[in-house]
């Protein structure tokens, strides 16, 4: 059990819960029903495990070059242990997303089962064999952003929210731009781990500096398009803006002391939960306004 919740980052955990049950909450003026507390308790627990967990074991040989795997940052099999661990991991990917998914597609109609199927399709796609999503430059960080969007545009849809609505596409533009950005900004710090293992990312690609500018541009897109938000909701323009400071730190990282930006990432892991504080505040603010 202890191999199976490490996998699963329970750091990381309210990243993707949060978005959904935020979504849902605003779509249906403060609704609390079975399909909100079972959708947020798949977005938190065995969702995450789903994504991690897949990852942790087909990216195993390249983690145990990597120096910062075996933390809140990733787990790290023993070795000795890996095939039995993994074999568990892949277990319990399946014992608990399984109910839940059945459950929620048994809720929804075409339109959410259609949202929700790609998003479990785009966190499987990204490590698994075969797809590799995470491997083809760009596509990895599209695919990245859509882990956390997802649950967001999962709710709005499962709700029957208006897409179009100046209150709802600003944010979903806005959170695939910081998605793409803090994927990027990610993977400048594993330039030469992924090069000598063999893989490809958007920062292979672009190498660490261009990465960074990338990143830190994605940031003021989101912090741009999110002033289209009607008030109070644009105040949440301030709110990428931190990141966009965070990256930018790291302008002169080149491709041989790319680990530099680590340092930024240990920023940025703590910065999500501040953020998190902020909008939930704001949140409670345009709920109490409308």
């Amino acid at each position: 059990m202890k191999d199976v919740l490490a996998a699963s980052r329970p750091f990381s955990w309210v990243n993707t819960a949060f978005p959904f049950a935020a979504g849902y909450l605003l779509a249906t003026g403060g609704r609390i029903d079975v399909a909100l507390v079972v959708g947020a308790l798949y977005f938190l627990g065995p969702y995450n495990l789903l994504m991690y967990g897949i990852n942790d074991v087909f990216d195993y040989e390249s983690d145990l070059r990597n120096p910062r795997k075996g933390g809140i940052e990733g787990a790290l099999a023993d070795p000795a242990t890996a095939r039995t661990v993994h074999r568990r991991i892949l277990w319990a990917c399946a014992l608990t997303n399984v109910p839940a998914l059945a459950w929620l597609l048994a809720l929804g109609d075409v339109a959410s089962n259609l949202v929700l199927a790609l998003v479990v399709l785009g966190v499987v796609a990204y490590s698994a064999p075969g797809l590799r999503f995470k491997e083809r430059p760009v596509v990895d960080s599209v695919t990245s952003a859509m882990h956390f969007v997802g649950p967001l545009l999962y709710a709005l849809v499962l709700t029957g929210a208006d897409l179009t609505a100046r209150t709802a596409w600003p944010v979903l533009v806005a959170f695939v731009a910081w998605g793409m950005g803090s994927h990027a900004f990610g993977a400048v710090q594993d330039v030469r781990a992924d090069r000598e293992g063999g893989l490809a990312s958007v920062a292979t690609v672009l190498g660490a500096h261009r990465t960074v500018v990338a990143s830190t541009v994605a940031y003021l897109v989101a912090a741009v398009v999110l002033l289209a938000v009607p008030w109070p909701g644009w105040l949440a323009a301030l709110l990428p803006l931190p990141y966009a400071v965070n990256a930018a730190r790291f302008w002169s990282v080149r491709d041989a002391d790319c680990e530099r930006a680590h340092a930024g990432w240990r920023v940025f892991l703590w910065l999500n939960l501040v953020t998190g504080a902020l909008v939930t505040m704001l949140l409670l603010a345009v709920a109490r306004l409308s």
